[in-house]
């Protein structure tokens, strides 16, 4: 890649995605830009930017900024999140909800580990409480990961990454070298594109919002704008559940840290009397 190239790419995703990508990271552009070129009809990565500046089309843009924003996923990456979800967010929402359903979403779901360790664990807490009703939404800014997350085929190592054996064996088919998620655990997620830097304020209030990971992948401004407006869809017994190794310097003043929950988040109540 020339320098030109590398300045376009660090470019593109600033712009279009608020990604925060690092232009010594050659041979992450290239590992990842590769296989787009190769789809797409292009001889190396050079020619496929050079499309880019002499055509600006839109979808070839976004095949470039979406391949730079793949991020790694896991089934039940960190467990305490899952663990505290079961045990403390959901009976505590369901409580203030009444009846209601308890609203949740995996933002930038990637494969769709995330949302499916939750939807497992729903059908689960089902069993003990036949009365809870939960909505799973899930998105990515990546057509790509959507198509493969709905599909719920994933290869063998991704099925021993943190997903417990009894749950392989209940939940899952073997398909040639590869194991399908039933489908009535695949039903219970709903799943639409949303880019997080376009403004999430009109898509409806979540409960609790699982967004991990993502924001440390962002420049300080893109974070900035994720957080407030996730304040304004979080209501202020609603969660917020990042990385629990994860720091985003810009949330202190739109949601508080719950104590010796790392990663858990509520939110900040001069915030919410700022946007009132």
């Amino acid at each position: 890649m020339t320098p030109t190239d590398i300045a376009q790419v660090v470019s593109l995703c600033r712009a279009r995605a608020g990604l925060k990508v690092a232009p010594d990271k050659t041979y992450l552009m290239e590992s990842r830009l590769a296989p787009v070129a190769r789809r797409e009809g292009y001889e190396s990565i050079s020619d496929l930017l050079a499309a880019v500046r002499a055509r600006r089309d839109d979808p070839l843009v976004w095949s470039v900024v979406e391949a730079m924003a793949a991020g790694e996923s896991a089934f039940f990456r960190d467990r305490a999140p899952f663990k505290e979800f079961r045990d403390e967010i959901a009976p505590q929402v369901k409580r203030a909800r009444g009846g209601a359903p308890i609203r949740v979403w995996s933002a930038a779901c990637g494969a769709g580990q995330e949302v499916y360790s939750l939807a497992m664990l729903v059908g689960e807490m089902l069993q003990d409480d036949p009365d809870l009703r939960v909505e799973l939404a899930a998105s990515d800014l990546s057509r790509l990961a959507l198509e493969r997350a709905q599909s719920g085929l994933y290869n063998q190592f991704e099925v021993q990454r943190g997903l417990p054996i009894r749950l392989l064996a209940r939940h899952f088919e073997k398909e040639g070298d590869q194991w399908r998620l039933a489908a009535d655990v695949r039903g219970r997620v709903k799943w639409r594109r949303i880019n997080l830097i376009a403004g999430l304020r009109q898509i409806g209030r979540f409960d609790v919002v699982f967004c991990r990971y993502v924001l440390c992948c962002m420049t300080e401004d893109a974070q900035r704008k994720v957080i407030d407006d996730l304040a304004c869809l979080v209501p202020e017994d609603g969660y917020l559940v990042l990385g629990v190794k994860e720091q985003v310097s810009p949330i202190g003043h739109a949601f508080e840290p719950v104590v010796g929950r790392p990663g858990l988040y509520r939110r900040n109540p001069a915030f919410a009397a700022a946007a009132a």
